[in-house]
């Protein structure tokens, strides 16, 4: 039995935000005869360079640092593959058939991530509900990290300003071969709140860890002149660039100082709309040239992703311009920042949260 959910306030808001969406399909619209190219030629070339990368690794490994290079590349491509495709294949644009975005999620199978449990997690439970605690997964992930003011405290959380920075490398590491099982088999997890996880998805999360380990590792050390410890030290820079890579992406839009993490009241009532929620808990960034569109599958408009998730990210540059032209006229709380301070804020974050309460506040 599903959990019960926060709601949301009712408001005249939820007009104005029907007005907005009603602007961004237009132009969306407007755009695709020019720009959908992009779309396709993108879900082909990415992957073709992961594969070849790997080939590539397969083929002239035996030097060592071909062999580093090539797994280098790779971690790369993976957050190149999940901006721009899997992102959009889970919410179902990136191709109009729907079996299509079905069949192109299991690339993230592929590549280590169970797909079942991080389409829950992040489109019935992060997007629904980003920064408040129990329901965003996507932040409530370690009992090493206190990200919400108001979390369980131990005494280990007063210096994860120190350590929480050094251990982010193993980011993707503890995702593909911990947090997915923690998901399937502890039902304190925030996924059960919404789902029953079908018995056929657990043979699938063990055959796609197998084999992602199986050909990233195994197969090098089977047709290379290496050592297991190589293939390992490869296997680990493919793992840390990704990690590394990726969270620059993931924290610079929720985890800081500047969004909200509300709570809901006693009868699980968010005091806003959930237009304004998302708003108030979500910024993007400012920096945008043709590498962030092209390469980052513009994660910098990361409001109008929230906003409107049933569009293809290629369309978020004039998405944004309406939202950003509407909250000017109606003042709404829509934020951008560059990404150095979003970063510095999210450790900022960390700092503050690293106490369960403010050691210099008196109390009277």
């Amino acid at each position: 039995m599903e959990a019960t959910k926060p709601v949301f306030l009712k408001s005249a808001d939820e007009a104005l935000f029907r007005e907005i969406k009603h602007k961004a399909h237009d132009i969306v619209r407007q755009l695709e005869p020019q720009r959908g190219w992009q779309i396709t030629f993108k879900a082909i070339l990415f992957p073709a360079l992961f594969v070849a990368a790997y080939a590539s690794a397969l083929i002239w490994g035996e030097h060592i640092r071909v062999l580093y290079g090539c797994y280098f590349v790779m971690g790369l491509l993976l957050v190149i593959i999940f901006l721009n495709q899997i992102h959009d294949a889970v919410h179902g644009v990136l191709w109009k058939k729907k079996w299509l975005n079905e069949l192109y999620i299991h690339f993230f199978d592929l590549m280590g991530a169970n797909s079942y449990v991080w389409r829950v997690r992040h489109t019935r439970l992060h997007h629904n509900y980003p920064n408040i605690m129990g329901w965003d997964s996507d932040i409530e992930q370690s009992d090493l990290a206190r990200v919400f003011p108001y979390g369980p405290y131990s005494k280990i959380h007063k210096y994860q300003h120190i350590y929480l920075p050094l251990i982010y490398p193993f980011y993707l590491l503890n995702w593909l071969l911990v947090r997915d099982f923690k998901d399937f088999f502890n039902k304190k997890k925030p996924v059960w709140k919404v789902t029953q996880i079908p018995k056929k998805e657990y043979y699938k999360l063990f055959f796609f860890k197998a084999f992602f380990l199986f050909y990233t590792i195994v197969i090098p050390k089977l047709v290379l002149p290496i050592s297991w410890g190589q293939a390992i030290a490869a296997f680990l820079i493919f793992i840390f660039t990704a990690s590394i890579f990726s969270l620059i992406v993931l924290l610079s839009p929720h985890a800081n100082t500047e969004n909200e993490f509300p709570l809901p009241d006693e009868h699980n009532q968010i005091h806003h709309p959930w237009f304004m929620h998302q708003l108030k808990n979500t910024n993007d960034v400012t920096h945008d040239n043709w590498f962030t569109r092209f390469f980052m599958g513009c994660f910098n408009y990361h409001v109008a992703h929230h906003l409107f998730p049933n569009i293809n990210h290629v369309y978020y540059p004039e998405v944004t311009a309406i939202l950003r032209e509407e909250a000017r006229k109606h003042g709404l709380p829509y934020r951008s920042y560059p990404l150095w301070y979003s970063l510095k804020k999210h450790y900022e974050l960390l700092k503050q949260n690293r106490m369960p309460e403010n050691i210099f506040e008196e109390t009277m």
